[in-house]
Parts: C-alpha cells; sequence; structure tokens
C-alpha cells in the first residue's frame, strides 16, 4: 500500500528541484516576491469563491513559496524549514500561556503591545490602507484605548459626516475641464475630512465583529453583479448603457434591486 505523501516530502522535493532544475536554481528571495503576493491573493480570491479544491490547491502553492524560502536560506545557512517550524510552534505556545503553561488567558495584542516599540512596530509598509486601519486600531484597543461598545464608533461615524457635510456647504469642490478635483486647499480639506470619516467606519466594523476589507469586497461583488444585470436589461431593451441617462439607469437598478430580494 502506497504511503500518503507528508510534509518532509514536500521538502525534499523543494531540494531535488533546487538542484535539478534551472530556474529553480536560479531564483533568490527577492525574485520569488512577487510570486508571494501573487499566491497569497490567488488563495484569498478561492476562500472568497469557497470552491475548496480551488482552495487546495492555492494552498498548495502558498506551501511551495513557505518551503522554496526555507530551502533558499538553508543554502545561504541562514536557517531551516525546521528551524521556522519550531518557531511557529514556540510562537504559538507563547501565545497561549492557559493551554501550555500555568500562564493566565491575555489577548494577543495585550501580550505583543508590551514589547512592541510603538503601535505600527511590525506593520508591513505595503498592507492595504482598510486593513492597515483596523490593525491598528486592534493594537490601540490592546492597550485599552478603545470604546466599550458600538455606540462610541457609531456616534463618531456621525459626527465626522457632519464635519465632510459642514465643509461641503462652506467650499465648493473645483475640478478641471477634463474632470479631474483641482489640488487646491478645498480638495485637501476634503480629503483630509474623508479619511477621518473612513477610518470612523473601519471602527465601527471592527467594534461589530466586522472585518472592513471583507464587508467592502462583499459591498464590490454586489455592486458589480447587480450593475451588471442592469447593462443586460438595458442592452435588452436597446438602451445604450452610455447615453440612457441617470432616471432610466436608476429605475432599471431598482428593479435589479427588487429582483434581488
Amino acid at each position: 500500500m502506497t504511503q500518503p505523501l507528508s510534509l518532509p516530502d514536500t521538502l525534499a522535493l523543494m531540494r531535488d528541484l533546487r538542484q535539478r532544475c534551472d530556474w529553480d536554481a536560479a531564483q533568490t528571495h527577492s525574485s520569488l516576491r512577487p510570486y508571494l503576493v501573487e499566491e497569497s491573493l490567488e488563495l484569498d480570491d478561492a476562500l472568497r469563491i469557497g470552491d475548496d479544491d480551488l482552495v487546495r490547491e492555492e494552498l498548495g502553492d502558498l506551501l511551495l513559496q513557505v518551503l522554496f524560502h526555507s530551502v533558499v536560506a538553508e543554502e545561504r545557512g541562514a536557517f531551516s524549514f525546521h528551524d521556522v517550524a519550531e518557531g511557529l510552534i514556540t510562537k504559538m505556545k507563547a501565545r497561549h500561556p492557559h493551554l501550555y503553561g500555568d500562564g493566565e488567558r491575555e489577548s494577543w495584542e495585550r501580550m505583543k503591545s508590551k514589547k512592541r516599540v510603538s503601535i505600527a512596530d511590525g506593520l508591513p509598509g505595503s498592507l492595504p490602507p482598510l486593513h492597515r486601519a483596523h490593525r491598528l486600531q486592534d493594537r490601540a484597543a490592546g492597550v485599552g484605548f478603545d470604546w466599550p461598545d458600538a455606540e462610541g464608533p457609531a456616534a463618531k461615524v456621525a459626527e465626522e459626516l457632519a464635519e465632510v457635510r459642514e465643509l461641503m456647504s462652506a467650499k465648493e469642490v473645483r475640478f478641471s475641464e477634463h474632470g479631474a478635483p483641482v489640488q487646491d486647499e478645498t480638495h485637501s480639506a476634503l480629503e483630509g475630512e474623508l479619511g477621518d470619516l473612513l477610518f470612523a467606519c473601519v471602527n465601527l466594523c471592527r467594534k461589530l465583529g466586522v472585518h472592513s476589507s471583507l464587508a467592502l469586497d462583499n459591498a464590490n461583488a454586489k455592486f458589480q453583479r447587480r450593475f451588471e444585470q442592469v447593462e443586460r436589461i438595458a442592452a435588452s431593451r436597446g438602451l445604450q448603457i452610455g447615453e440612457a441617462g441617470l432616471e432610466a439607469l436608476d429605475a432599471i437598478w431598482d428593479e435589479v434591486k427588487r429582483e434581488g430580494r
């Protein structure tokens, strides 16, 4: 009976590829960076779709990146895959002192805050803005800088929206002849206030147990799905989507929404 393949088999395969495949042998940590980002995003897509076969495949592709970097580091004498695994086990046990020791249950953010120099310490510079806002708020909450419930963030959203409306009524937003916003003081002030509003919305999401990135991703998908239906209906009625006008398109949009319910 054939023995099932295991993690050591994948590591042996990666080492073999580094010896016998010209392309694999030529790769470095730097050259592999784009693939790591791509594979992570492909896995995220598979998880969003909910396709188990695709998730399994993409997890394998991501594992390949972990193995690749580990073997490259091993060849340099920096560390091995076993060091990576040992570091992971040590970290996870330290995160759960109440399960793997005599410690008390404590939030991870609070434990990490004792080691951080600043709130942004360790956050990747390329982290998407919504995700970064969520993580910064998580970290601040970990040291006690947080509202007790969602009412505080909800009030903050209303406050920030009021400030945006006040600025809209006080100053006119100007656009160039090509439709681009004029980069003046009004634009800069609006950018600042709208940024505060978005940050407050992220905080409200967080307090309600919703990740803003996932919420916006779902909203994007819903809008795309509905507007594509609007395009199909408009075409079936002989309407040119770019010439139909807001009133006609809005009426079709309402049809699509009613059908969706």
